[in-house]
């Protein structure tokens, strides 16, 4: 939430993250169900938490996060897990894009604090110097606090055509400059053009501004989005800690971004460069850009071996998994327990058409990730056949799955780390490592983790049935409803 503005110093800034997304450049490590904001894809952390963490601290206000409903239990334990006070967390019923998001968060913070300083950054953005983006904010403050719309352009170092350009009105120095307009994606030609005249940036797509000044903008230039928007943060209803905004009202806001809605129209726009280091990673290459290379210009991760491989990204994701490389160049490869990508690192924008393939297959590898997670932990398959399934299920400390029963299968659990409180009907059992317990047809059951360590077991499931809308729920402190999942 925003905090009241104080009487007298710099005003604290309230950090707008967005990660409702689902990009599909960056198959098979990011996909619908688990996008990339919240995998690890450089470093330990995430990319959703190094965002929170570049925007924390002295200066800030506890983050206000938009997401989607299904995100939403990651988003909380994400932040829990790098130290930060979730603040508010707005639930999108739908992606309807960036406009609607940002309108709703602003129409959010304003409620406390109508002039409070609003920071607005895609949480699947890298910046590896934190410090000096901090500084870059900083520079930008004056002008958000006398009304204006700050954007953060990035110094380009090459004739870039994945991004969009912003053109200064004049040579950009270290403080707020003029913008004169939004340019799309270039073509090469255009873009090595842009580069040597020296007045352009590479559009970010973060944004500084006072809540009352986006309002108005919004007021200006897109109208019909302030009715519908509005009355979904009016009637959002709190929901464990979230914030749900009212899906008959956001199902009428157009699906529009900020930049199309009010940033090209705007007036009172200034641009504040960065030249610190950025990449939106947009696709294999940017990741092999971004990643530590040996001398032979290979990003390797643990589990990957190279022989004779040039300016090659080789990533194994799984454990237990070996990946070697012979001879490649200029090759991406992703390997996976349920997929595999190989492909030319010069054509990584190409990877959202292996998706697209994939769906039309209806394979579930396009946008099923492996490990499911859920509000209490996560599951994988380990095997599926006909009237079968193995799943490996860890369950957080103190963590409990709702009380339930299934109308089609049975299931057999046994334990092999940590310590299981078992419900099976009226009777409540501890069950530890090396023990099992059957869970008949129809039985009511619920899994808890007593202990202070995770638990981890292996579920056998055997049934007509296996689905995971199998399910009869009764009571559930995620207060989910029937048929949801997990």
């Amino acid at each position: 939430m925003s905090k009241v503005r104080p009487a007298t110093g710099t005003p604290p800034i309230t950090p707008i993250l967005l990660c409702g997304g689902s990009g599909t450049r960056l198959w098979p490590l990011s996909r619908r169900s688990y996008p990339k904001q919240f995998v690890p894809l450089l470093g330990e952390e995430t990319l959703f938490q190094q965002a929170a963490r570049r925007l924390s601290g002295e200066g800030f206000t506890a983050p206000v996060a938009i997401t989607a409903s299904d995100f939403r239990f990651i988003v909380t334990e994400q932040l829990q897990e790098a130290g930060i006070d979730p603040g508010a967390i707005l639930l999108e019923p739908e992606g309807r894009n960036t406009a609607p998001a940002v309108l709703a968060a602003a129409l959010h913070v304003a409620r406390n604090d109508p002039a409070a300083l609003m920071l607005v950054a895609p949480a699947d953005h890298v910046i590896p110097d934190a410090a000096a983006f901090r500084a870059a904010v900083a520079r930008g403050v004056p002008a958000a606090e006398a009304g204006r719309l700050v954007t953060f352009g990035i110094t380009p170092d090459r004739p870039e055509t994945g991004y969009g350009w912003l053109e200064l009105a004049e040579a950009p120095g270290e403080g707020p400059v003029p913008l004169t307009r939004f340019v799309e994606k270039p073509a090469l030609e255009t873009a090595e053009a842009m580069l040597a005249a020296g007045n352009y940036l590479w559009n970010a797509g973060i944004f500084l501004f006072r809540a009352d000044a986006l309002i108005s903008a919004f007021e200006t230039h897109a109208p019909a989005l302030l009715a519908p928007v509005g009355e979904a943060v009016e009637k959002a209803r709190p929901d464990l800690g979230f914030l749900r905004l009212d899906g008959d009202a956001w199902a009428r806001a157009e699906d529009i971004s900020i930049d199309y809605a009010v940033m090209e129209k705007a007036d009172n726009l200034v641009a504040v460069p960065f030249s610190a280091g950025w990449s939106d990673l947009g696709g294999w290459d940017a990741v092999w850009r971004e990643s530590p290379q040996d001398r032979a210009g290979n990003a390797l991760s643990e589990g990957a071996s190279a022989i004779d491989c040039t300016n090659s990204l080789l990533r194994a994701e799984g454990e237990h998994l070996e990946l070697v490389g012979i001879g490649l160049d200029d090759i991406v490869v992703v390997a996976m327990n349920d997929a595999v990508l190989v492909a030319d690192r010069r054509r990584a924008q190409d990877v959202k058409k292996a998706v697209a393939l994939l769906k039309e297959k209806g394979a579930r590898q396009a946008t099923e990730f492996p490990r499911d997670h859920r509000p209490w932990g996560w599951f994988e398959s380990l095997a599926l056949g006909e009237r079968f399934q193995v799943k490996r299920i860890s369950v957080h400390p103190g963590a409990a799955l709702s009380l339930q029963s299934h109308v089609h299968r049975s299931e057999h659990w046994i334990v092999v780390a940590g310590t299981a409180r078992v419900t099976i009907d009226d009777e409540v059992r501890l069950v530890t490592e090396n023990q099992s317990v059957y869970i008949p047809v129809g039985a009511k059951h619920r899994l808890e983790n007593p202990g202070k360590v995770p638990l981890v077991l292996i579920e056998v499931q055997t049934g007509a049935y296996l689905g995971e809308d199998d399910i009869v729920r009764y009571e559930d402190i995620y207060a989910r409803g029937q048929g949801a999942r997990g």
